[in-house]
């Protein structure tokens, strides 16, 4: 009786706890003290459990009510602290699951900035995800804050803050 009871318990917590696990790094949760307001905090996810000197994917969300404009540029800008790589050959910007295609995509190590220029502007109210594969994570953990940046086609030549991804490596 005493295994029966030890098994159910140890079955019970992998059933619970494995979830968990994998929800980690799914979506940001409540984050105190990180400088960024909460309604400037962009949901993410990080596909491979965002180890440190693993490698990953990235899908950065950008929801509906954020795009108010119709979007021809993304610049995302990361701090210098983060060594990690990417390649820009394996990125992609999705709207409702579906790539859209893009005119260059560049990556300016020395700036620590990802520009993205899709061919056509995507429309305003779509929920976009900006999905970064083949990213090698640094080989220390820490905190990390992506920013969202954009440009709307006839718009002012300004880029316009649309929040911000706090990438956890562990």
């Amino acid at each position: 009786m005493r295994r029966l009871l030890s098994a159910f318990a140890v079955t019970s917590f992998l059933v619970t706890g494995l979830p968990a696990l994998t929800l980690a790094q799914s979506l940001p949760g409540f984050t105190l003290f990180s400088g960024v307001k909460q309604e400037n905090q962009l949901p993410f996810r990080l596909d491979f459990g965002g180890q440190a000197n693993g490698w990953d994917r990235y899908i950065l969300k950008i929801p509906a009510k954020r795009m108010k404009l119709a979007v021809g540029q993304f610049a995302i800008t990361y701090p210098d602290y983060y060594k990690g790589t990417f390649d820009q050959k394996k990125i992609q910007v999705k709207v409702k699951g579906k790539a859209v295609p893009l005119s260059e995509v560049k990556w300016d190590k020395e700036g620590k900035l990802i520009n993205i220029f899709p061919q056509e502007p995507v429309p305003a109210g779509s929920a976009v995800e900006v999905v970064l594969s083949n990213v090698k994570n640094p080989s220390f953990g820490g905190m990390y804050y992506f920013n969202c940046q954009v440009l709307s086609p006839g718009d002012v030549p300004l880029l316009r803050y649309m929040g911000t991804w706090i990438l956890s490596i562990s």
